[in-house]
């Protein structure tokens, strides 16, 4: 199998241009960036579950994780604007690259009852999210050294127009759609 830059500028541009029937090739929808972000409710209590939580995220992007605070204060979850409460990485370029090849090739088929991506889970303007329910899917974490098991929300952008563009260029990476 192809690396996935590889793979893009080989295959999935050519296979683009053809479907929509693009003039030039900088029209051809491209991943910009992903995004992962973890919450970490805990963290209102216990701040070492914070640190654990980036600790871990790092592992899996591969570069360090940023600490993100709350915006807004909830009185009924003890939550007061300020308080770090998650931490997320934006990947780019070749670690982008890196991680969605991870992604599909080693954490989806690890993940259990795992049927494909809905495909309601586009936004309507080219980008998708997922979630995943438990982040020792990925080889990187070793399960005997975590606190707790959480989630991990991905989100991949994209430079295409609309839904229909940016699930031909995900399914042309070998996302599994249902």
């Amino acid at each position: 199998m192809k690396r996935f830059r590889e793979l893009y500028t080989q295959d999935v541009i050519k296979n683009l241009k053809d479907k929509f029937q693009y003039k030039n090739i900088m029209q051809v929808p491209r991943i910009q960036k992903v995004v992962l972000s973890m919450g970490v409710g805990d963290a209102i209590a216990d701040s070492k579950a914070l640190d654990s939580a980036v600790k871990e995220l790092s592992l899996i992007a591969g570069q360090k994780a940023v600490i993100t605070n709350a915006k807004k204060s909830i009185a009924s979850f003890k939550l007061r604007e300020g308080m770090p409460i998650g931490c997320k990485v934006t990947l780019r370029k070749a670690k982008m690259f890196n991680f969605l090849e991870r992604l599909v090739i080693v954490a989806l088929p690890r993940v259990r009852d795992f049927r494909g991506f809905s495909v309601k889970s586009f936004d309507g303007k080219g980008n998708f999210n997922l979630g995943i329910k438990e982040h020792i899917v990925f080889p990187e974490i070793n399960y005997d050294k975590i606190d707790k098991i959480r989630g991990l929300n991905v989100t991949i952008v994209t430079s295409a127009k609309n839904s229909e563009e940016a699930k031909e260029l995900l399914s042309n990476f070998h996302f599994p759609f249902n």
